[in-house]
């Protein structure tokens, strides 16, 4: 089962579609979800596939917290409003874990094939965020111990396979990072409440068994 219509995505993703609604795709994300949110550093103005950090080898440009750092990561409306004011281009990162949504990635092609199999079996999934080069699963939080048990229990777990969970970040929709635009696959429903989101084990589980059948090479990226 798909968890959006794709009319009701179409509607989202007009509602937060870059430029001045940023704003408001960050304090939809803080104070009516209550996720944890800050802003990403925003890609070098001289190339796309640069990042405004120091490091000129940084590997997720433009879509990581530098100043303020991960901590800062607030539901504060007031201070969610005063940072996109004055940096009203910046990504928009959630602070993963805790009472947000953690997160398992892949690359992106691996990504759509495993989808579309979990879409033939009537799997249900909650949001999916894509980027150019890998597309994200949010899963409710989760613990290291929890994670680390599930992994241990398994025979083999594709190394492409990334997880955001405390301590972690995600760069959130409609945001522009040094690789490119942050949208949504698979939007939240419109809507006040917090979005619908799977255990970690069962998205890991279909997850490594849809990569497996399927034989879609996943790089580590």
């Amino acid at each position: 089962m798909r968890e959006i219509l794709g009319r009701r995505r179409r509607l989202l993703s007009r509602r937060n579609g870059g430029g001045p609604e940023l704003i408001d795709a960050a304090l939809t994300f803080a104070t009516e979800w209550r996720w944890p949110v800050l802003p990403g550093v925003a890609p070098a103005p001289r190339g796309r596939a640069r990042c405004g950090c120091p490091d000129p080898e940084c590997t997720v440009p433009g879509a990581h917290p530098f100043d303020p750092g991960l901590l800062a990561a607030t539901t504060d409306a007031r201070m969610v409003r005063w940072w996109w004011t004055n940096r009203p281009s910046a990504p928009i990162v959630l602070a993963t874990g805790g009472r947000a949504p953690c997160a398992v990635s892949l690359p992106a092609l691996a990504a759509a094939h495993a989808l579309a199999l979990l879409d033939r079996r009537g799997m249900r999934l909650g949001p999916v965020i894509a980027s150019p080069t890998r597309w994200a699963l949010l899963v409710k939080p989760y613990s290291m111990e929890q994670l680390g048990e599930l992994l241990y229990a398994k025979d083999f777990v594709p190394g492409s396979l990334r997880f955001h969970g405390e301590g972690g970040y995600l760069a959130l929709p409609p945001s522009e990072t040094g690789e490119g635009a942050v949208r949504w696959e698979r939007a939240p429903l419109p809507g006040s409440a917090a979005p619908w989101v799977p255990d970690v084990e069962a998205v890991v589980d279909a997850v490594v068994d849809a990569l497996t059948r399927t034989g879609v090479s996943a790089p580590e990226l």
